[in-house]
């Protein structure tokens, strides 16, 4: 049920509960393995204990569809409590309570509550009374300390020693309540509450893929690390001969590059630093350069080898480490499945309720027909495990025959569309036959291309205009024209392929919700300003003014175009990759939360107020008393907005530095305004943020789209055009069945169970 961070233990079959009553050839607790009265007949497996069994197997199938651990205990009391756990409901509260407990940082003091950030310009925000968030937090630990026990309590207590994160998951509220009462003894005045640092550990622990990911991010960390020690060994050198090359010397003229960049040891290390992310270039070559151009050699020969050379072999690195990482989770997640229908084949193999001349374990199909309807699946999934059951011969299923039926839970079968009215008429049987052919939607797709052009044609002509000298009348005339056009689109789609028909497609949805949305809008501009016509510029009347109305619409239209996508072969393959990209990376998404928040908020602890506003400048050569700003400050370009002051704020400032454009401006604001080791900090984000995650998402992007593009080079064969390319089904050619003896020596490994043959 749990993973864990280290050495993972594979789910293993029940506990002693699961034992008794079971056949010679069925599953046994330890202490009934020896004892002759635990050998019953299949008679014995009745009432209580045939409904017990018929639980677990629900369960167990229900973990493998899951891919969730089957390592939890197993009699009736647990096994309701472990599908209330898993519930959507309980689960749904459970995320609630996560994403509520990360939201409190931006009401909370400092709160983010504020039209604008910058420090110049913002008002006085609000801010709660003590003990509102407090309250709020208390709650969301009660659910934390319910959660933490009832997972204590399924897996028992020896698993529970073993499972670190289940650890410090207790270390973790301990923690956060103490801090809690230390705030409420203080009025909620201390400046340092750990706990809101700690709270991005509440969102790891509730995703095993997240935990997965941090495990080989974990992994990867001793190759990474021989690439940075190459990187600082680069850096240093070069930041030496810098010093020495830039040189204080008599001539003042001649010494800008010592001054700029190269004053000390502190601001020639920054310097390279940002040159390694080509932040400031060719800024900081531009003194030595202006003096002579041979000086060019030494900040070329640094980027080489330092951006084009060691950073990309870092990338490389990192794609080689991840390589076939999502392979590797899909096998990890078929031999979870595998386990999780294996431990329910062994379950019901004591249910036989005729028996069977031969010596291999086998299943009823009536029995397996009594667990079905209890399992929460899909339906179409279901029907069609139901029917194969019902078609198996002689109604035994062997340990293949079993798995094999649960084959249909990685697939995910294509839509079927509903048919096609049937028109008696011979002029609608044409009419039919026009609109619904393909060239219909590629006309429709022409009519979309000169939509934009014209708009655009037109948005160039008045974008040196006045907008009293705007006249509004052609581009209100030309939206008028398409939207009619896509009415009539839509209705004779609707005439041909029938309203069901229609809506069965997602991208007749998406047309006929915009087209619907844009003849609501057309008719409220001409209901409001009357219907287009030369000088058609009237003041605001409403709402919005007619400008307004008719940037809105033209939005969406340029919107609408999309629906071009999935007609052009190839950007509609890059779309579905990019949409399972989504999927996938939903993991490394969540960990770039974790580390956003925790910076984030230790930015709060270090830099609130540290930066202060100087007073009304002017954007160039700005000037405050008697000094003139220096061209590319935190002040002179006016980077006011970011801050620390609040959460908010530090996540936007968060995110430029990770983009690394001008991110020297931050370094260099933030040790004038605080102390020249937030530089640390700084760097600290700069390496986790553009150098480990930035690189971790490129590799992982590249291994999603060589094997999206691989598969799609292949034609498919007839049996798998009806199913979709579920990330199962794109692996199945190269993954590894686990073996029957794999299989069992998982379950005999069980630290609770022995099975009794």
């Amino acid at each position: 049920m749990e993973e864990e961070a280290g050495t993972e233990r594979e789910p293993l079959l029940s506990g002693r509960t699961a034992g008794r009553g079971h056949p010679p050839r069925g599953t046994f607790g330890a202490s009934d393995c020896h004892d002759p009265a635990a050998f019953c007949t299949v008679q014995d497996a009745a009432g209580a204990d045939h409904d017990l069994y018929i639980n677990q197997a629900v369960v167990f199938i229900e973990d493998a569809i899951q891919y969730r651990s089957i390592n939890h205990r197993v009699d009736s009391k647990s096994l309701w409590l472990y599908r209330w756990y898993y519930s959507k409901i309980c689960q749904w509260v459970l995320s609630l309570t996560i994403t509520l407990i990360l939201a409190l940082a931006f009401i909370e003091t400092p709160s983010s509550l504020t039209i604008t950030s910058d420090i110049r310009y913002r008002g006085t925000a609000w801010e709660p009374p003590c003990g509102l968030t407090e309250s709020i937090e208390l709650i969301c630990f009660l659910v934390f300390i319910a959660d933490v026990s009832v997972k204590s309590y399924l897996i028992g207590w020896e698993e529970f020693r073993k499972t670190k994160w289940l650890l410090a998951y207790i270390l973790i509220l301990v923690l956060s309540l103490i801090d809690w009462t230390v705030s409420l003894s203080f009025y909620c005045t201390e400046t340092v509450r750990i706990r809101r640092i700690l709270r991005p550990f509440f969102l790891l622990q509730n995703s095993s893929m997240m935990k997965k990911t941090l495990k080989c991010v974990n992994s990867t960390l001793p190759e990474m690390a021989s690439v940075v020690l190459l990187l600082a060994v680069h850096l240093c050198l070069f930041t030496m001969f810098g010093m020495l090359l830039f040189a204080r010397s008599k001539d003042k003229q001649q010494d800008k590059e010592w001054v700029g960049y190269f004053h000390n040891l502190p601001d020639s290390l920054t310097s390279l630093l940002v040159l390694l992310t080509t932040a400031n270039n060719p800024d900081v070559m531009i003194p030595a350069y202006s003096k002579n151009r041979a000086y060019s050699i030494f900040f070329i020969l640094f980027t080489v080898l330092g951006n084009l050379f060691l950073m990309n072999l870092l990338t490389a690195i990192i794609y080689n480490q991840f390589r076939g990482y999502l392979l590797k989770s899909v096998q990890s997640s078929l031999l979870r499945r595998r386990l999780g229908i294996r431990a329910a084949f062994e379950v019901l193999c004591s249910l036989k309720e005729s028996p069977v001349s031969t010596n291999e374990l086998c299943v009823n199909a009536n029995t397996l027909l009594q667990v079905l309807p209890k399992v929460e699946m899909d339906s179409c999934c279901k029907q069609a495990i139901l029917r194969t059951v019902r078609s198996c011969p002689h109604g035994i299923l062997s340990a293949a025959l079993f798995q094999k039926l649960f084959d249909e839970l990685d697939k995910d079968p294509v839509k079927q569309h509903p048919p096609k009215p049937e028109y008696q008429s011979p002029f609608l049987q044409k009419v039919q036959f026009a609109f619904g052919h393909r060239f219909f939607g590629y006309l429709g797709n022409i009519v979309a291309l000169a939509n934009i052009v014209s708009i655009c044609v037109i948005l160039v002509m008045d974008a040196d205009k006045q907008l009293s000298e705007r006249d509004d009348y052609f581009l209100g005339a030309i939206n008028c024209f398409f939207i009619l056009y896509y009415l009539l689109e839509m209705l004779l789609k609707i005439l041909a392929m029938g309203f069901k028909r229609y809506l069965s497609y997602p991208s007749n949805r998406f047309d006929g919700l915009l087209t619907l949305i844009l003849l609501v809008l057309e008719i409220s501009t001409f209901a409001v300003y009357g219907f287009p016509h030369p000088g058609w510029r009237p003041e605001m009347m409403g709402l919005l003014s007619l400008w307004d109305m008719v940037r809105l619409v033209n939005m969406l239209i340029v919107f609408r175009f999309l629906r071009i996508i999935p007609n052009m072969k190839f950007m509609a393959l890059v779309a579905s990759t990019l949409l399972d990209l989504v999927k996938n990376l939903r993991a490394f998404a969540g960990l770039l939360v974790v580390v956003f928040y925790a910076f984030a908020m230790t930015g709060i602890v270090l830099f609130k107020g540290a930066v202060v506003p100087m007073g009304n400048m002017s954007v160039v050569n700005a000037t405050s008393g008697n000094s003139t700003l220096k061209c590319g400050t935190y002040e002179q370009l006016e980077y006011w907005p970011n801050n620390f002051d609040d959460f908010a704020a530090a996540v936007v400032t968060l995110w430029d530095v990770m983009v690394v454009n001008n991110w020297q401006v931050f370094l260099d604001a933030f040790s004038r305004y605080s102390s020249p080791w937030s530089k640390v900090y700084f760097v600290a984000w700069w390496l986790i943020s553009s150098v480990i995650w930035v690189n971790l998402f490129v590799a992982l992007l590249l291994e999603n789209f060589i094997h999206k593009w691989d598969r799609h080079s292949h034609r498919q064969s007839l049996s798998e055009i009806e199913y979709q390319t579920t990330v199962e089904l794109m692996f199945r050619d190269v993954l590894e069945e686990p073996t029957e003896e794999e299989l069992m020596e998982k379950l005999h490994q069980h630290p609770h169970l022995q099975l009794c043959r």
